[in-house]
């Protein structure tokens, strides 16, 4: 895949390296060599190659020593994969009933290959989905798009109502045990308390306390109605 922009295509591995950079600098304010090191699961040397390839190109920048930010035209590039990942996923489970925490790895594979004139197909097909499977949002063809998410839930206070946005699709096992719970985007928590010493934050879906413990408390976004 390439934009008019671009004199030549680029590779799988720098969609993955841009989008990588692009989840990096959403979720955490910015993305590092090292982040992208354990995010692809490759050797901190290839990472600093193709960043120095990418930086050629005007993708990235490298403002500090172990920084990277996407430029301008990289962050174009950045946004095209995401949309064209997300219909995909949205596509495969609704289409195809995959279940939520498969769904990314497999969009990720179908992505690379599938036409920017079949994603629009596809878009078309679902009704123009405005969010994928996990609650993310899907960048429009045409315009801007807004990345920022809510606070996680591990924020949250006790004694507060709670409606899941977003969840994190980086783990497949969380995402399971998650949706397992019924805590999908669109449903709401309440927050009951949180237990001391690093225990679980007890929350209340559908009459039912459940206890979450940190990590999965990290990996669900969501806010006040």
């Amino acid at each position: 895949m390439h934009l008019d922009c671009c004199s030549r295509p680029h590779t799988d591995a720098v969609e993955d390296y841009l989008k990588a950079v692009f989840d990096l600098s959403a979720l955490h304010g910015a993305a590092t060599t090292s982040s992208l090191a354990a995010l692809l699961d490759v050797a901190a040397p290839s990472v600093s190659a193709m960043l120095n390839r990418l930086a050629a190109d005007d993708l990235v920048a490298r403002p500090a020593a172990h920084r990277v930010e996407l430029t301008a035209h990289g962050r174009r590039h950045a946004v095209a994969v995401v949309r064209r990942q997300r219909i995909i996923e949205e596509f495969l489970v609704r289409a195809l009933d995959v279940p939520w925490e498969d769904v990314r790895a497999e969009a990720e594979r179908l992505g690379h290959a599938v036409s920017g004139r079949l994603l629009e197909r596809i878009d078309a097909h679902l009704g123009h989905p405005t969010h994928d499977p996990h609650g993310d949002p899907i960048p429009p063809a045409d315009g801007e798009h807004d990345e920022d998410r809510p606070p996680p839930l591990s924020a949250a206070r006790p004694g507060t109502h709670v409606v899941v946005s977003r969840v994190s699709d980086r783990d497949g096992d969380a995402l399971r045990h998650l949706g397992g719970l019924g805590i999908r985007p669109g449903v709401g928590l309440d927050v009951l308390e949180r237990a001391p010493f690093d225990g679980p934050l007890w929350v209340a879906v559908d009459g039912r306390r459940i206890p979450l413990g940190s990590r999965l408390t990290e990996l669900v976004f969501g806010g006040t109605p």
